[in-house]
C-alpha cells in the first residue's frame, strides 16, 4: 500500500489549524518527505508517521517549504539517528540547504547529503523511481513524481493446472517470465500470465502555475497533489505569484485523466472555510477534495479495495469542506 499523509496544507504562513507545506509518503517500508516547512517534525509526531526517513525532497527554497529541516534534523539527531539522510532539491539549492541544516552550534549525529536534481533526474528504488520535473514558480523549482514500474500480469492458476504445471516453484518462474518444461512439454509465460499491469504514480506539484510539466507527468496519475492557493476571484493574483486556483487544478486533472485530485497550499483567507475551493475544483473534476492537516490517503493497486481511507481524527472546522 502507498500511504500519503498531509502534514502541512497552508500556503506561506501557518494558521491555527494548518501548518505550512509538508507531505509524507510511505511505500513498502520506505518513507519519503516532500517539502519540510517549519514545525514539520511536530506534525510527524502528531499524525504518527514516525521518523524513519529515507529521504527528503524539497521543491524550492521559499522558507515555508524548507525551514523545517533545521528542527527535523535536530530531532533526528537527538533520537540517535546515525545513518546518512539524503536531501534532494532543485538546481542551485545546495548552498542554502546546507546553511540551513548546519545553522547554529548543534552538531548532528549523522551526515546529511544534499543532492541537486534537474528536471528529468531522480532516484531509483526497488521497482519504482522518484523523479523531478519542471514546474513553474518563478524561481528554481521542481515538482516530483513517484512512479512504479509495470507489474507482471495476473497468474491464471487454473490454466496452469490444466496445462499440468505442479504448484510450487514453477508457478513463480512462469510469473517472472521464464519458460518452463513439464513432462517434456515447453510452457511459455504468456500461456498462463495476463498482460502487464500498470504501476501506481503519485505527483506532488509543489508551488506552481498550471504548466506543461505537470500535464506530462500527471497523465493517468493515481494521485495528483496540486497547488490550489487561490479561488476564482484571485485568478490574476495566482498568475502573478506563480500559483494555481482550485478550478485550474481541477481543469488540469480532468485534462490529463488523473484518477484522484487533492488540493493543498491553501491561502490563509480559507482558514475557516475551504469549501469554496472544493466546489470550484469539483466543477471541473467531481472527485476533487481539499486536504487538511492529518488527512491520510491510501493508494491500492488498481482494481484492489479499499480505494481510500482517512486519518480517524475527526474533521476539524478549519479548512474542511
Amino acid at each position: 500500500m502507498i500511504r500519503v499523509t498531509f502534514l502541512g496544507t497552508a500556503a506561506s504562513r501557518p494558521t491555527v489549524g494548518r501548518n505550512v507545506s509538508a507531505v509524507s509518503l510511505q511505500r513498502e517500508g520506505k518513507f519519503y518527505l516532500f517539502d519540510c516547512g517549519e514545525g514539520t517534525q511536530r506534525q510527524m509526531m502528531r499524525f504518527g508517521t514516525g521518523f524513519s526517513l529515507d529521504a527528503v525532497f524539497i521543491t524550492h527554497l521559499h522558507a515555508d517549504h524548507f525551514l523545517g529541516l533545521i528542527g527535523l534534523t535536530r530531532t533526528l539527531s537527538l533520537q540517535g539517528r546515525t545513518e546518512p539522510l539524503p536531501v534532494y532539491g532543485p538546481p542551485r539549492s545546495e548552498p542554502i540547504l546546507s546553511q540551513a541544516i548546519h545553522l547554529g552550534l548543534d552538531r548532528l549525529a549523522f551526515p546529511v547529503k544534499i543532492h541537486e536534481l534537474r528536471p528529468g533526474e531522480g532516484v531509483r528504488g526497488d521497482g519504482y523511481g522518484v523523479q523531478a520535473y519542471e514546474n513553474r514558480h518563478g524561481t528554481s523549482s521542481v515538482g516530483y513524481v513517484l512512479r512504479e514500474d509495470p507489474r507482471p500480469g495476473r497468474f491464471d492458476v487454473e490454466r496452469a493446472r490444466t496445462l499440468g504445471v505442479p504448484e510450487g516453484p514453477l508457478f513463480g518462474r512462469l510469473h517472472r517470465g521464464e519458460v518452463v518444461e513439464v513432462e517434456g512439454r515447453t510452457i511459455a509465460p504468456e500461456e498462463v500470465v495476463g498482460p502487464p499491469r500498470s504501476g501506481r504514480s503519485v505527483v506532488y506539484t509543489g508551488d506552481t502555475r498550471p504548466c506543461r510539466g505537470t500535464k506530462e507527468v500527471a497523465a493517468d496519475a493515481d494521485l495528483l497533489i496540486h497547488d490550489a492557493t487561490f479561488g476564482d476571484d484571485e485568478r490574476d493574483r495566482a498568475a502573478e505569484t506563480y500559483h494555481t486556483t482550485a478550478r485550474q487544478a481541477g481543469e488540469l486533472a480532468r485534462t490529463v485523466g488523473a484518477r484522484r485530485l487533492v488540493l493543498t497550499h491553501l491561502s490563509a483567507r480559507y482558514a475557516q472555510n475551504a469549501s469554496p475551493l472544493e466546489r470550484q475544483a469539483r466543477a471541473a473534476f467531481p472527485g476533487a477534495r481539499v486536504a487538511y492537516d492529518g488527512l491520510s490517503v491510501e493508494i491500492p493497486f488498481r482494481g484492489d479495495e479499499p480505494e481510500r481511507s482517512e486519518n480517524p481524527e475527526s474533521r476539524k472546522k478549519e479548512g474542511r469542506a
